[in-house]
Parts: structure tokens; C-alpha cells; sequence
């Protein structure tokens, strides 16, 4: 059987020590940059796919960094939420827009779309760099 020892200076415990009380903080800075992407996009798709957007921009947002329960993972939910000045649940209008409807309107997909990969980790790992400061 193999056999390993490391022994670590303390400077690098201490550097080691200070990356994981400051993971969970970064974690959730590189979240919301992800979710700032994905609620540009959704604003831009929307301006380019409908005449009027003014009842979805109202109920368009996102929550804060939340940590769940059950796994210890970093999340932010972008969605539409509230109610039109006419009483009509805003998500049920853009889930009518997305998916279509059956009397007629044709899907128009701007939600799905705004979930661009490359964008969305290019902008976390911009954050990344945080996570290593005054690790030596």
C-alpha cells in the first residue's frame, strides 16, 4: 500500500483557512454576476421579440443570493413575478409568450434564449480571481 505525508507551513494553513471563510461570499458574487447576464438578456430579448413590454419589465426580476438547505448550494432565481394593472399574473403572460397559446398566439421564445452559457461563465469567472486573493 502507498503512503503519503504533506506537511504545511503555517502561512499556508492560515492562507488555506482565509480561502474558505471567504468561498462562500465569492461564490455568491460570482452568482449574481451570472444572474445580472441572464436578466440583460432576457430585457434585451423581450425589446426585440415584442411591440410592448412595459407589463413583463414590471414583474421582472431576481432574488438575492440564497444558500439552499439541502445541499449547501449558491443560487439566485431570475423570473417574473406580481400581477399587471388588469390583475393578470405576469408569469402567465410570459409563459403565454414563450410557449404560445391555444387560441392562436404563436411562441415567441425570449426566456429560453437568454441563457447563454459562455456569457454567463465568462462573467463568473471574472469574480473568480477574489477567491484566491492573499492566498500565497
Amino acid at each position: 500500500m502507498a503512503k503519503f505525508n504533506a506537511e504545511l507551513n503555517n502561512s499556508m494553513m492560515k492562507s488555506l483557512e482565509k480561502m474558505e471563510r471567504n468561498a462562500g461570499d465569492v461564490m455568491g458574487e460570482m452568482v449574481e454576476a451570472g444572474s445580472e447576464v441572464v436578466l440583460r438578456n432576457i430585457r434585451s430579448n423581450m425589446r426585440s421579440s415584442f411591440k410592448t413590454t412595459r407589463s413583463l419589465e414590471e414583474g421582472l426580476g431576481k432574488t438575492k443570493v440564497y444558500k439552499t438547505p439541502s445541499d449547501d448550494g449558491v443560487n439566485v432565481q431570475v423570473g417574473f413575478r406580481g400581477y399587471n394593472r388588469k390583475g393578470v399574473p405576469i408569469p402567465l403572460i410570459a409563459g403565454a409568450r414563450e410557449k404560445g397559446t391555444s387560441r392562436g398566439e404563436k411562441r415567441k421564445t425570449f426566456f429560453r434564449r437568454s441563457f447563454k452559457k459562455a456569457l454567463i461563465e465568462s462573467a463568473m469567472k471574472a469574480k473568480e480571481p477574489k477567491l484566491f486573493e492573499g492566498v500565497q
